[in-house]
């Protein structure tokens, strides 16, 4: 067999600093909803409060991956909403559910 000495040609192309500073941004709201987390998780007392927080901050996180890294937030609007309209109705779902079980009594 002969050996080819053809070298694929790589082209490098320069950083594109505008996306850079894109991703240190959404790191950088995804680090500071975690570390209001991590403080609400070792200062307050366990109880309701802290776990509505809980859900909603990362619901909050969730939707902020969603938008940025599956680019739902440059999408068409109706997509938006197709998307947006069954999670709501989801927890909503499980709203009421956690809140029905509570009302529930324990059964031994």
């Amino acid at each position: 067999m002969a050996h080819h000495a053809h070298e694929p040609e790589v082209t490098v192309l320069p950083p594109d600093k505008e996306k850079i500073k894109k991703l240190w941004t959404v790191a950088g709201i995804l680090g500071l909803v975690t570390a209001v987390e991590f403080v609400i998780a070792f200062t307050m007392d366990h109880g309701s409060a802290k776990t509505a927080l809980f859900v909603i901050l990362t619901i909050v996180k969730a939707g902020y991956i969603v938008g940025e890294f599956m680019h739902l937030k440059y999408e068409v609007k109706v997509l938006f909403w197709a998307v947006l309209v069954p999670i709501l109705f989801i927890v909503w779902m499980l709203v009421a559910f956690v809140y029905e079980g509570m009302k529930m009594p324990v059964f031994n």
